[in-house]
């Protein structure tokens, strides 16, 4: 897997356009080149009562905002206030199907749409979290397509449910399930390549 091989599929991808809904938020899968190949930007959400995505890894993003031009610019508005990284000078090549989701106890129907954006090698090194974000950091692709990292997550407010789940870090913390699962999933469909929880969604 490169960035080139990547940047090629997503650029010939029709992405999935949802309806717009009542919540709209989006987020930007960030990648770069790297020595262990290409690697996403990943984030762990500080842990807040109204945030529905509270605790989780996610890819930077949130709420769509009256004020910004369209989901795009809320991706991107939402990563430097997140992270400190800008992404005017990044490459946009793609967009992922958009994703339904449901805010927890609310039953509002949320619309969420991914871009996936190129930026240089080196670039967010200096990665600078804001209030929102507990953690950030960087993980090789190549990591989602070892079986050895999948297994059954349980979020803690439902223990006895259980979805797939990616280890990225400590298995307690750093878990890709959920929404940012099903745009991996997607992401991994558009490469034609093998995601390592293909068909535990």
């Amino acid at each position: 897997m490169n960035i080139g091989d990547i940047r090629r599929r997503l650029t010939a991808h029709e992405p999935r356009i949802l309806p717009p809904a009542s919540f709209e938020a989006s987020v930007a899968m960030v990648l770069r080149p790297s020595a262990k190949g290409p690697e996403a930007l990943f984030i762990e959400r500080s842990k807040k009562p109204q945030d529905p995505w509270s605790g989780q890894m996610a890819f930077p993003g949130g709420r769509h905002d009256e004020t910004d031009r369209d989901l795009r610019h809320t991706a991107e508005r939402e990563t430097i206030e997140e992270v400190g990284l800008s992404l005017e000078g990044a490459r946009l090549i793609g967009r992922l199907d958009d994703q339904r989701g449901q805010r927890a106890g609310q039953g509002r129907q949320l619309r969420i749409a991914a871009f996936v954006y190129e930026v240089a090698p080196g670039a967010g090194d200096d990665l600078v979290p804001n209030y929102e974000v507990a953690e950030a950091f960087w993980v090789p692709l190549a990591w989602f397509e070892e079986p050895s990292r999948v297994i059954d997550y349980r979020h803690p407010p439902y223990p006895e449910v259980s979805f797939p789940g990616v280890v990225v870090g400590d298995p307690e913390r750093h878990v890709v399930w959920g929404l940012t699962f099903r745009f991996l999933s997607a992401f991994f469909e558009v490469l034609q390549r093998p995601f390592a929880a293909n068909g535990r969604q």
